[in-house]
């Protein structure tokens, strides 16, 4: 018979009450791993920075492509019957990677830890989704060498570069698909789906006849894209890059995104897949490291525009990251906008709605997306008019964009729960707010948004256990304001203004070397 002393009996009684606490371990090690919580900045190469050999690359946009002025927008084209594509997708602003070099400084000063290109692989459009050739840099973007450089430029600086993988599909003007289409006996045949059964004789992503999907049940293609050495996966890791973001990830299937996954992290330890994937994340997270979190962005926004309720938004909040789990949303992109959704001023152009989704972006588990310009406060809607050159002339020192993303970047640099922090919902009806917390209490931060039009107070129940009565709580986004809020046997009124997203962080009380928490933290 077992015997148990009273001091066990008791701490038997007590863990089956409370769970313990995440140990400090647990936190130390996720900030060891750059994927979590990282600042992503997201760059068209075409569209960032002019080129300074523009009069020696025109003959790289033979008609019908267009080169354009930096100056002017993107616009909507009209659709090529012959070229089975829109003549938007010929329009060229003529920036490549060494411009882009150029302009590393700007993106570090800024506060990013990753920069994530969109595809630079050999394709006939300017978006590259419709490749050639994929281990090859498309010529008016540069070479293989000049992406190695570009690399080691980023490294340099202390950052990470993620590449977009278009695997799902490949260009309906690549040689492959070309010979493939026209010889039943070519060795490509088998490397698509080609058929009568399919309209315009070739299975292809979502009805665009430019984009042959490719078929990745011959092992030869997975071969191709990850699975042999010289592989592109494992090619572009090799030379440099720290991991691949996936596009139509969903389209690849669960099976072979594990093995892509288990092939890059088998190339370079430590890597990151992160997949576009649209549908609910859950189950993928079991292929995938991450994914571009676009559930969250759907609470986000509905919450913003009035369509989900606060506490709604809130069950909805903690129901997906409870089902995620909160490692892969750590790592998982907070996607507000990007190339393919209209741009976050385009969706509020209101400054202080705008503020409030932007604060919510960068205190949310994950790791935040800047869409390239929208720190400057850049517009546009769906593709192509969010996809306009970079507006380098709203760059100046009191661009309110500009200082705002300055000040949440900096925010999230300074408070570690808010890069590798849990997550637990705060208990109110009519605001959304949660906290983000670690093993320290000191570091726990309370994030309180309303979403409407009209101030709203409310006493909130901070279900922490861990922090002591009487402290008070400071904006930490203006620190050096008076400040009247005090936690009280973890409940606290707040008033937050109308379209506001507070984060309060709980400060010690001046006490003559007196700490309510000298046995806490």
């Amino acid at each position: 018979m077992k015997r148990f002393t009273l001091p066990a009996l008791l701490l038997s009684a007590v863990g089956a009450s409370f769970a313990a606490p995440q140990t400090g371990s647990v936190y130390e090690q996720r900030e060891k791993d750059w994927r979590n919580g990282a600042i992503v900045y997201q760059v068209l190469v075409d569209r960032f920075v002019p080129s300074a050999q523009l009069e020696a690359k025109r003959a790289l946009y033979p008609a019908p492509k267009k080169l354009r002025d930096w100056a002017e927008p993107a616009r909507p084209g009209v659709y090529l019957e012959d070229a089975k594509l829109n003549s938007q997708e010929l329009d060229f602003w003529g920036g490549d990677l060494q411009s882009l070099s150029t302009r590393l400084d700007y993106i570090q000063q800024l506060g990013a830890d990753v920069l994530y290109l969109n595809p630079i692989h050999l394709a006939y459009t300017n978006h590259k989704y419709d490749a050639f050739d994929f281990k090859a840099i498309s010529p008016e973007y540069g070479s293989r060498a000049e992406f190695k450089q570009l690399a080691a430029n980023v490294h340099q600086r202390g950052m990470k570069l993620v590449l977009d993988g278009v695997f799902n599909h490949m260009g309906r003007n690549s040689p492959k698909f070309q010979q493939a289409f026209a010889k039943p006996d070519s060795p490509w045949r088998d490397w698509f789906a080609i058929g009568p059964q399919y309209q315009g004789g070739a299975r292809v992503w979502t009805g665009f006849q430019n984009l042959p999907e490719l078929n990745l049940e011959n092992p030869a293609v997975r071969d191709y894209l990850y699975g042999a050495p010289d592989s592109v996966v494992r090619g572009y890791l090799r030379d440099g890059a720290d991991g691949w973001r996936l596009d139509t990830a969903f389209e690849l299937g669960l099976p072979f995104l594990r093995e892509l996954t288990a092939a890059a992290h088998q190339q370079k330890p430590g890597s990151l897949v992160v997949g576009e994937i649209v549908n609910y994340p859950s189950d993928w997270l079991h292929s995938l490291d991450a994914v571009m979190n676009f559930s969250l962005r759907q609470i986000v926004l509905g919450l913003a525009q009035g369509e989900l309720s606060p506490a709604m938004s809130a069950r909805m909040s903690e129901r997906l990251i409870r089902d995620a789990g909160i490692e892969p949303m750590l790592k998982s992109w907070m996607v507000i906008d990007n190339h393919d959704i209209p741009r976050i001023a385009h969706l509020f152009p209101a400054s202080d709605q705008r503020r409030m989704v932007q604060t919510l972006q960068f205190t949310l588990p994950g790791a935040p997306n800047i869409y390239y310009g929208a720190e400057l406060g850049m517009s546009g809607g769906g593709d192509p008019e969010n996809r306009s050159p970079m507006r380098w002339d709203l760059l100046k020192a009191d661009n309110p964009d500009l200082l705002w993303m300055k000040q949440l970047v900096a925010l999230r640099k300074e408070h570690r729960a808010l890069r590798v922090g849990d997550f637990r919902l705060i208990e109110v009806e009519k605001l959304y707010a949660f906290e983000r917390y670690t093993d320290r209490a000191l570091e726990t931060m309370l994030v309180i948004c309303n979403p409407r039009a009209e101030p709203v107070s409310e006493r909130l129940m901070v279900a922490n256990a861990m922090l002591m009565d009487d402290t008070p709580l400071v904006d930490a986004l203006n620190p050096k304001a008076d400040s009247p809020l005090v936690l009280g046997a973890g409940f606290v009124t707040v008033t937050v203004p109308a379209r506001t997203t507070l984060v309060l962080q709980p400060k010690e009380r001046e006490l003559g070397g007196y700490s309510r928490y000298k046995r806490v933290n």
